[in-house]
């Protein structure tokens, strides 16, 4: 009898451990889930293999998506795409229904997401997690309402991103430049062609045009060795004979290559690395959760760096492929040493201007805008990947420094790093004093 009832008890409790609720999931807070969100599309990015200019659109229309969902969340901010070129007006909420925008912005940042990765299973895994988390915290409706919103705000930007002119400069014959002296050609070692040659005929977002900032040419061809176009390759060559040990380490945080190929004998094996847009939107990050920015002020912040970002990888590429500079290595193999090579790989493009310099400089000056002019931050968005990290006292100094780690790294001439930093500080600017934020 005894025994019956230690089997009865026995029974019931696992019968009433079988019918417990199980723990709801922890609800993140809205910023936290906006950096996961960016952090993800990172990761894809790297996996995928996007160029630079295309990772800076997929950080575009992504963050502009999530940042018109997560606004609503405090009404004194207002719609940035209604003051950019090409978009529709994006949907409201229903007055006086409940919504949770961070969820709104998540469905609107993954909706645009999946359109323009290739690594969709990677990313619906991911989102999977969020909506569990999401679905155990709030009622149906308000779930359900928020998600149908979401996507909504996400094709609204797709419509944009559709005739952005990227269609149109896919399957283009390839780029090989000419044969011509100081004139672009595939670079060592794997002579590529060159890349997105038409990048500069995309629809900008802020800006009037992709040459409204042109600085112009760069030093005409001579051959005479006191000539600017002779001392900027000899300034180079000499500089990169005699590096310092800092020097090199400034080179190597900032190279940001993700087309750098490893040679071991036959084999050949790529490193994964952030793009330099994806190096920015790290910082971004680093300085919202050094801020404790809430979830609309970091949506806002991912989408003013992101607009700089594709404008100014726009007006940067429209010079690149106007001039068609020829590379260092280029110069220097063929009038001073044919066996030289750079500290870092040179990428598959023209030099003139320095696109990192470029887009770091517009980046830094809106973040600058943004979170103020003495912003010091521990720069950690290169750790995972380079085990690396740098203190900075500020956005531009952090900007000053990629415009001469382009130097060090023997791929750009002094001039072209330099001109290029002064171009995405005008780019930056413009777009600060463009948009309204705040009602």
């Amino acid at each position: 009898m005894r025994r019956f009832k230690i089997l009865a008890f026995i029974t019931g409790v696992i019968l009433l451990a079988g019918c417990a609720q199980k723990p709801k999931a922890v609800l993140l807070s809205d910023a936290d889930v906006l950096h996961q969100n960016e952090n993800q599309l990172t990761q894809v990015i790297i996996y995928d293999v996007f160029t630079p200019p295309v990772a800076s659109r997929i950080y575009g229309y992504t963050a502009l998506a999530s940042y018109e969902a997560m606004r609503y969340a405090d009404p004194k901010y207002n719609s940035i795409i209604t003051q950019l070129k090409g978009f529709a007006n994006p949907p409201a909420p229903e007055k006086g229904k409940k919504y949770n925008y961070a969820l709104a912005a998540t469905k609107a940042f993954f909706t645009v997401a999946h359109k323009v990765t290739f690594s969709v299973d990677t990313l619906k895994k991911y989102e999977n997690k969020v909506y569990a988390m999401y679905k155990d915290n709030l009622d149906d409706s308000t779930y359900t309402r928020s998600v149908d919103f979401g996507e909504k705000i996400g094709k609204t930007i797709l419509k944009r991103a559709a005739v952005d002119d990227y269609p149109q400069t896919r399957g283009k014959p390839k780029y090989l430049g000419e044969n011509s002296p100081a004139k672009w050609r595939p670079t060592p070692p794997d002579y590529m062609d060159g890349v997105e040659f038409c990048w500069g005929d995309m629809k900008v977002f802020a800006i009037e045009s992709s040459s409204q900032f042109s600085p112009g040419p760069p030093p005409a061809y001579s051959e005479d060795k006191n000539s600017p176009y002779v001392k900027q390759y000899t300034e180079v060559y000499n500089t990169n004979k005699n590096l310092t040990a800092e020097q090199k380490k400034i080179a190597t945080f900032w190279d940001d290559n993700p087309f750098v190929i490893q040679h071991n004998g036959h084999m050949m094996f790529a490193d994964k690395k952030i793009t330099p847009g994806g190096h920015w939107i790290g910082i971004t990050t680093i300085a919202c959760k050094q801020t404790h920015a809430n979830g609309v002020k970091t949506a806002l912040a991912y989408a003013l760096t992101s607009i700089a970002l594709y404008d100014a990888f726009i007006c940067c590429w429209e010079v690149k492929y106007k001039y068609s500079y020829a590379r260092p290595v280029t110069n220097i193999n063929e009038k001073i040493d044919h066996y030289w090579l750079p500290l870092l790989q040179t990428p598959p493009f023209p030099e003139y201007t320095a696109g990192h310099s470029t887009i770091s400089a517009a980046s830094a000056t809106v973040l600058t805008h943004l979170f103020g002019d003495n912003f010091a931050f521990q720069d950690t968005s290169d750790l995972h990947y380079i085990g690396m990290q740098r203190h900075f006292n500020s956005f531009i100094q952090a900007s000053d420094e990629t415009a001469m780690s382009r130097f060090y790294g023997g791929i750009h001439y002094l001039n072209s790093s330099l001109t290029a930093a002064v171009q995405g500080k005008q780019i930056g600017n413009y777009i600060w004093q463009k948009l309204k934020l705040n009602n």
